[in-house]
């Protein structure tokens, strides 16, 4: 197997190092290419990144999922002090056995000191240097062997991705979706600016949650996307969006109502997450919808055993629960009352209820409606205008109702905002 190397800090790795290696394998045919964290480069000298080695490393491995033409070694973390280059590349022919000498990527930036590096002679007998363009110039005046590549100049640096991030400037795009998350979950380089903003800075969701992390989103939402048709995914991923926007919202002022604990939940991360995954079981076969279903301790109606697409809702809190180690009870409330309600649901059970049933897709919602879940303040007013209209939609197709949406909608008819919205 032919091999490149290709060694840098990856503080953190960004679209221009994956560019590079892109281009090194297409133009010289290698096989693979070994990207090498350094522990602590001798170029480039920069505090704290020892301490941070280990989050570089599986940033890099992260980027790299499923490209069998790329590969992480750990060999310089794992020596620890300077990374030496000549010392890598002996170690990496040792271990990988290539055909060959393995190519060895460094820029045009370095390249004119090469021969001053710590055993370059020796660097040159086991490897063939492939220079590679990082800043706007002419071909390097070199006098050793070497390959120049002419790859587009991809301009960003791993400094001024984290200047970005420590600035709030954006930045989210120049580095790879899996390394973006990890990131965002670890707060690094001062980061500050998530996707998802809440209303309070200060909630900490974790704290409800568990191990809740934008990483969990995304597997949730990959596991949506791969069990779903195309347009219930999208479905779910704009009851998602809304679900989000309603908590952000809505918080504030459900808690100047309720206090702050009853309003802890509608944060807009975990809206994300319950919408996102409230259709997760919802193309399972009857069978399997039953026997997910079972095993949240609750009794199946008769009408679920008549009509097991009732119990999509149900299925996909078990299997968050079950696949995704999701223990917060907020969450697997909102996937399984999204359908047709619970007497007791919580705050963020309803948001997702009104979401699934005013996103975007749905193109046959009353303006008047769709107006009052954009603008109108009380979550309770727009929750009760939401599932009577639900429930007046089953019962003109002369469909019938679950006992639990039955006694939902009597007990938000005695509701005093409901009544006097009523004129009762």
């Amino acid at each position: 197997m032919k091999l490149a190397i290709l060694g840098g800090s990856f503080n953190p790795i960004h679209i221009g190092h994956l560019f590079l290696a892109d281009t090194v394998l297409s133009s010289l045919h290698y096989d693979r290419v070994v990207l090498v964290p350094a522990f602590r480069s001798p170029f480039k000298p920069e505090a704290g990144i020892e301490d941070r080695s280990a989050d570089r490393l599986e940033m890099a491995a992260a980027s790299i999922a499923g490209d069998p033409r790329l590969t992480v070694d750990d060999c310089e973390i794992m020596r620890g002090g300077v990374s030496y280059t000549a010392d890598t590349v002996q170690d990496i022919i040792r271990r990988y056995v290539p055909e060959g000498k393995p190519g060895l990527v460094i820029g045009d930036d370095l390249a004119a000191d090469f021969l001053w590096w710590k055993r370059s002679a020796d660097i040159l007998d086991m490897a063939d240097i492939i220079i590679a363009r990082r800043v706007r110039s002419g071909k390097p005046d070199v006098s050793y062997p070497h390959t120049q590549i002419d790859n587009d100049i991809v301009d960003i640096s791993s400094v001024a991705v984290r200047e970005k991030i420590a600035t709030g400037a954006a930045w989210h795009y120049l580095v790879p979706a899996a390394a973006r998350t990890i990131i965002e979950d670890r707060r690094l380089y001062r980061c500050k600016n998530t996707i998802a903003r809440r209303a309070d800075p200060d909630f900490n969701a974790g704290a409800l949650s568990g191990d809740f992390s934008k990483s969990l989103i995304i597997r949730v939402e990959e596991a949506v996307r791969e069990n779903l048709t195309l347009k219930r995914f999208l479905h779910s991923r704009n009851t998602a969006l809304l679900a989000r926007d309603m908590c952000v919202r809505l918080r504030p002022l459900y808690a100047a109502k309720y206090g702050e604990e009853a309003a802890a939940f509608l944060d807009g991360d975990l809206g994300y997450l319950a919408g996102i995954a409230h259709d997760l079981a919802k193309q399972t076969g009857a069978h399997d919808l039953m026997r997910l279903a079972e095993s949240d301790g609750r009794k199946i109606t008769r009408l679920e055993k008549e009509k097991p697409s009732l119990l999509h809702g149900r299925a996909s809190a078990v299997l968050l629960k079950k696949r995704f180690h999701v223990h917060n009870e907020a969450v697997l409330e909102a996937a399984a009352f999204h359908t047709g309600g619970g007497e007791n649901m919580g705050p963020l059970a309803k948001v997702v209820y009104i979401a699934d049933k005013m996103e975007v897709s749905r193109g046959n919602v009353e303006p008047e409606i769709r107006n009052l879940v954009f603008f109108e303040n009380d979550l309770d007013k727009i929750f009760y205008a939401v599932f009577s209209r639900n429930v007046s939609r089953v019962r003109a197709k002369k469909q019938e109702l679950s006992e639990e949406t039955l006694r939902l909608l009597e007990k938000m008819k005695k509701m005093p905002e409901i009544k006097q919205q009523e004129g009762g």
